[in-house]
């Protein structure tokens, strides 16, 4: 079992999935990203409805709930990973724009931001 995964081990196990399956599932290429990017919304939808129906609460008291919510978060993750994959996105430009975003949001003012919007 893996303690923490590396991005670059999610995008391994992305593709190991769909070499085991490539002769069933689209291509590994951009054109079918955006389906990639819908089917990780679908499962978004999944987690939400989770919260919705058994609440935060639930989530985090009720160990059956809990693995529940996990696993669908995880089906996001491995959506999202399918999408990365598809547009040739390596772990190395992935973590390096993350960074780089992480800093810039660091230095936003949300507050000041949010009251500008018109």
């Amino acid at each position: 079992m893996n303690e923490d995964l590396k991005i670059s081990e999610m995008l391994d196990f992305s593709k190991q999935l769909w070499e085991k399956n490539k002769n069933s599932w689209s291509p590994m290429s951009p054109e079918y990203g955006k389906d990639f990017i819908l089917y990780m919304i679908e499962e978004i939808g999944e987690v939400i409805a989770i919260l919705k129906k058994k609440g935060c609460d639930s989530v985090m008291k009720d160990k059956e709930i809990r693995n529940h919510f996990t696993e669908e978060m995880c089906d996001v993750m491995m959506y999202f990973s399918d999408t990365l994959n598809r547009f040739g996105i390596s772990p190395k430009e992935f973590s390096e724009i993350y960074t780089e975003k992480f800093n810039k949001n660091l230095k936003r003012n949300y507050t000041q931001e949010y009251k500008n919007i018109k």
